[in-house]
């Protein structure tokens, strides 16, 4: 497994490579499908505003944020500037392992999601031959510097928080070969790893959704005969009381 001797300065420029392009077009497949069927008025993407992974998705309000000036809405991800219970959906490719606190980034988007609200999130999966190749070279350019979250690790925070992951998948099985034509030679691991080791890939994704907790119905207790006095044409009703009373 050859090291990378290009070092890249951002995302981006990696995903403009062909290793980097390996995964942009996974990412592409899968953010296009978990997103078609989510609903609602406010839909936002964190960081990578050069790439949609909203074009499919039919909510009105669809914009990118991020500490890059092409988003647009320019902010800190650890301090968003949207009211409480606002958005949607939300996606962040790959923003918890380039951040400092990655879960205090997840705090904010709990706070600013509405309830049942949709979270994405895809990261770089260490217990992966990418994750193999990160721990055995050199941590310098992108992806390499990122700190690979491990998925029950995510999990758990997501969980914590009040989250329920509904869906996990997995990608980009082949080795990080620098070269696209190495890389379609090892194209069979993807249906392999899909079918024989499916956590295994380069590349998570997790679906989550935010769960609030169900309010519990308190029914009055009514006086059957105050009822009966003020209703006297209504025996059904009043039978009705009685059963509730009866049964409580």
């Amino acid at each position: 497994m050859p090291n990378s001797k290009v070092i890249t300065h951002s995302l981006s420029e990696w995903f403009a490579s062909e290793q980097g392009g390996y995964v942009l077009s996974r990412e592409h497949l899968y953010y296009n499908q978990a997103v078609t069927d989510v609903f609602g008025y406010n839909a936002m993407q964190m960081g990578l505003p050069e790439h949609s992974f909203l074009s499919s998705n039919r909510i009105p309000l669809r914009f990118t944020a991020g500490n890059h000036a092409d988003n647009d809405v320019r902010m800190v991800c650890a301090e968003l500037p949207f009211a409480c219970d606002s958005l949607d959906l939300v996606l962040m490719p790959h923003v918890l392992e380039f951040a400092d606190n990655p879960h205090l980034i997840l705090r904010e988007v709990e706070r600013v999601m509405m309830p049942e609200g949709s979270l994405l999130i895809s990261g770089f999966n260490p217990y992966s031959l990418w994750g193999m190749h990160r721990s055995l070279g050199r941590h310098e350019g992108y992806p390499w510097r990122a700190k690979f979250i491990a998925l029950p690790r995510l999990k758990d925070w997501l969980a914590l928080l009040g989250f329920d992951v509904v869906e996990v998948r997995s990608a980009a099985y082949a080795p990080p070969f620098r070269q696209r034509k190495w890389m379609e030679r090892a194209a069979f691991l993807e249906s392999a790893g899909g079918r024989w080791w499916p956590m295994s890939g380069g590349v998570y994704f997790l679906h989550a959704i935010k769960r609030v907790p169900g309010m519990r119905l308190i029914k009055p207790k009514w006086n059957a005969g105050l009822v009966q006095k003020l209703m006297p044409a209504a025996p059904k009703l009043n039978k009705g009381i009685q059963k509730v009373e009866s049964d409580e």
